[in-house]
């Protein structure tokens, strides 16, 4: 991959050691990791440029795929499909549990298999606060209010407040009845160590919208009896009157913990005048109760049902996708496209901050997109059209660049080889999401010596040359059987470690570039886009920057 070193190398220029420490522990904080002297808009590059070694661009998939497990939005992905996956193959429904049943459950945790309340309460506060960071994002939902009820379900609300803080949110705790143990204890102590508000019943305010945009109901769990108590009926009418309010863009979204808060653990809202939840986390198994919800955000949490607990109560329960503590469950909620968007919130892109070459602005994001942890850094959407001008696109991956081009490899059979036959015009589009950046590259688009396409094959693991040799990429197949036997025979005839021919129709594409445009997302639309573009000046090939609007 390229690293800041091999940026080094590219660019020619020269850095200190200390500056180049700083833009590897703070990779996309700053515009720029060493502000260079204002450059001019324009930079010398001769017509036919000296050949530099090329640099490959192995992709990071072990830590990329770690730090994409971590990234919220890929959770929910993978949630949503092992989901799916798992409710199709077995054609049961998630297990709902009695309030006896998860009673007994609870008791044989803490009992004979071992665990202890601490324990159970660390394990669901932080699904609580897991739950809550996949759906509420930092941006537009900061300010949390944790309501704590004098039982296990208000520990797991004050667990789930010193992780939200911990994750970036500013949660405060209403704990009216403290629970005078040394857990209940302990655990207040934590959360005044991090200066996390305790707000008095009588100390909040009349219009809670005004100061919190999220509400955790952490009052009453499943075993609670009876009705509520001063002051805890005061604060579920509160809940009630929030989720009267239609437009939930006016009131904060309201998250139970478990069970909704005056709710019977197995009937529900049984009077109809209780509140109702925008998301519920049921913790172990959904309670019976849980499928009177109908809020748009469900999820379960607790990730620590051992196989005894499983097998004796039977319980199907889907499965955690990556290092989740969280997994949605039920339906998906239903979107407004057209709603959907978001506020970016970026350092500025300055003329005067980029490089004065495209190629060594490039390698600038790209070393800091690889140091970030951003999964498949090297991916690009690849855009070719035939000779009518019909285009077509598809995701590649990027397996090297230098001042000549941008290197990737692929069947000479396939429909983009087919077009480039045609047309030798393309387009690259990079995305990377999480730093709310792409670049796009146009260029004409010719084959990379045979010699250089046989080197990177046989550099490629031996899985992947037999797969280049029985995709046949983009003919039509009876099945994907078809592939599997034409592996395992080729898996059989070189088992003997002997070396796998590069087959004649396979090899590497380099796009020159033309024009180049680098895109920083920014708040109200009001993006950043500098294009780079090919000039004469002084019978001289220059790149020139220019500012698009938005």
């Amino acid at each position: 991959m390229l690293t800041v070193a091999a940026s080094a190398l590219l660019r020619n220029n020269k850095k200190s050691t200390a500056a180049a420490c700083f833009s590897l522990a703070m990779p996309f904080l700053l515009s720029s990791p060493t502000p260079p002297p204002p450059p001019p808009h324009s930079s010398s590059l001769p017509r036919s440029p000296s050949p530099r070694p090329r640099l490959p661009l192995p992709p990071p998939r072990r830590a990329a795929l770690v730090t994409a497990a971590q990234d919220p939005r890929w959770r929910r992905a993978m949630a949503s499909l092992a989901v799916s996956a798992s409710a199709s193959a077995s054609g049961e429904e998630v297990t709902h549990l009695a309030q006896r049943e998860a009673a007994e459950i609870d008791e044989q945790l803490m009992g004979p298999l071992g665990f202890s309340v601490d324990q159970l309460m660390e394990l669901a506060g932080l699904s609580v606060a897991a739950a809550v960071a996949e759906v509420y994002k930092l941006g537009e939902h900061t300010r949390v209010l944790v309501i704590c009820g004098p039982g296990n379900n208000g520990g797991d609300g004050l667990v789930a407040a010193r992780h939200l803080h911990h994750f970036g949110y500013k949660p405060s705790v209403c704990y009216p009845k403290r629970t005078p143990k040394p857990l209940y204890s302990g655990l207040c102590t934590q959360l005044e160590s991090l200066t996390i508000p305790f707000v008095p019943v009588e100390d909040l305010p009349a219009n809670l919208s005004e100061e919190f945009d999220i509400i955790i109901d952490a009052m009453f769990g499943f075993s609670f009896h009876g009705t509520p108590r001063p002051p805890f009926d005061d604060l579920i009418n509160r809940l009630v009157s929030l989720s009267a309010i239609d437009n939930s863009a006016k009131r904060p979204a309201i998250v139970s913990v478990d069970i909704p808060s005056g709710w019977h653990v197995e009937e529900g809202d049984i009077n109809g005048g209780g509140f109702k939840p925008d998301m519920l986390v049921s913790l172990t198994a959904p309670k019976l109760c849980a499928k009177k919800f109908t809020g748009p955000h469900h999820f379960l949490g607790g990730r620590f049902v051992p196989p005894p607990i499983v097998s004796k109560y039977k319980l199907h329960l889907p499965p955690y996708p990556g290092t989740s503590m969280c997994v949605r469950i039920g339906k998906a909620p239903s979107v407004d496209i057209s709603s959907l968007r978001e506020n970016y919130i970026s350092p500025e892109l300055l003329e005067n901050q980029v490089m004065p070459d495209p190629f060594d602005q490039f390698v600038r994001w790209f070393d800091e997109a690889v140091t970030a942890g951003l999964r498949e850094p090297n991916a690009m959407a690849l855009t070719t059209a035939d000779k009518e001008g019909k285009p077509s696109s598809r995701m590649v991956l990027l397996k090297g660049v230098d001042k000549q081009g941008f290197v990737w490899y692929t069947n000479y059979g396939s429909q983009k080889a087919h077009d480039l036959s045609e047309n030798p015009n393309a387009a690259l589009l990079f995305y990377w999401n999480e730093m709310n950046r792409q670049v796009r590259v146009e260029g004409s688009v010719q084959k990379v010596p045979e010699e250089e396409s046989e080197k990177y094959f046989h550099s490629r693991p031996r899985g992947s040359q037999l797969g280049a040799i029985v995709s046949k990429q983009s003919t039509i197949i009876p099945g994907r059987e078809v592939l599997q036997q034409a592996y395992k025979e080729l898996e059989q005839k070189y088992s003997d470690g002997s070396v796998i021919p590069k087959p004649d129709y396979w090899g590497g594409y380099r796009l020159t570039p033309k024009l180049f445009e680098f895109w920083q997302g920014q708040q109200s639309r009001l993006h950043d886009r500098l294009q780079y573009s090919l000039r004469e000046v002084d019978r001289s090939t220059v790149w020139h920057i220019e500012r698009l609007s938005p």
